[in-house]
């Protein structure tokens, strides 16, 4: 049996062993001891698949989500199993999601390369980020209950209802080519590679509007910011640090492309 990258066999139980870890802390309990659905679950990306099931590890999202058929439409996508309210941080980016820098996308060919650009988002360094949990199904919107932010979190934009799906607008995660989606009345029906350069301004003040609240609501994933963030994130909810702008989050190809020119001519 043949595996690819670094899932293979050997990495099966540090894997199990961070699985438990984190569900210890995001629950506060111990996890019955059953390695079935982990195997399952490497076995899926062996094969291609997702290897999702009902028993299939816990996500890193907010613990009050879960993965659903949506419509044929969209697909699958993100869905509150309770209440969410706003200022609720959804997700978090940790050590188990995987970072691509763009050669090693294009080393991996097409079949894999077209995979990641439907599952991963792009940092502010260029780097393809695949979320190793469902956060890879949150699907888009215009008008996106979630919203990243430049500190590796999203929160909640309002309350989220049980049963509503969570979205966000892919104009803040570097897409690599426009593409058209669903007109929802805002006046955009294209999302852009560079519309965080657009939209920076407006997105920051629907941050800033519900970032106090961020205090003021339970938050399950606190445990995986790091206290220099948390502390950052008071700051800002006092007034003692100004919010660093999702602008922040941004990737210019362009720019790139044009200095590594430049690098390489100054160097000849």
């Amino acid at each position: 049996m043949e595996w690819s990258g670094s899932i293979n066999p050997k990495n099966l139980f540090l894997f199990s062993i961070r699985s438990l870890y984190y569900h210890r802390v995001m629950t506060g309990t111990s996890p019955r001891l059953e390695l079935r659905p982990m195997w399952s679950y490497l076995i899926g990306l062996r094969n291609g698949t997702d290897g999702i099931n009902d028993k299939g590890p816990r996500p890193m999202m907010h613990p009050h989500t879960e993965l659903r058929f949506i419509n044929e439409y969209i697909g699958h996508g993100v869905v509150a199993t309770h209440d969410i309210p706003k200022g609720t941080i959804t997700w978090v980016q940790d050590q188990l999601d995987r970072e691509f820098t763009p050669g090693e996308v294009c080393s991996l060919g097409t079949l894999f390369s077209d995979t990641l650009e439907k599952y991963c988002f792009r940092n502010q360094h260029g780097r393809w980020v695949l979320c190793w949990d469902q956060a890879r199904f949150v699907n888009h919107s215009f008008k996106s209950n979630c919203m990243s932010t430049a500190y590796n979190f999203e929160i909640a934009l309002c309350d989220i209802k049980a049963g509503e799906e969570l979205t966000d607008d892919y104009g803040y995660l570097n897409v690599t080519q426009p593409f058209h989606a669903v007109d929802e009345g805002v006046g955009r029906n294209t999302v852009y590679p560079d519309d965080l350069t657009r939209y920076s301004s407006v997105w920051d003040s629907e941050l800033i509007k519900v970032w106090p609240s961020i205090l003021k609501v339970d938050q399950t994933l606190k445990p995986l910011l790091g206290d220099g963030v948390w502390k950052r994130i008071g700051r800002v909810a006092s007034g003692r640090e100004q919010m660093v702008s999702i602008l922040e989050c941004y990737y210019n190809d362009e720019a790139i492309a044009v200095n590594g020119s430049l690098e390489a001519f100054i160097t000849q």
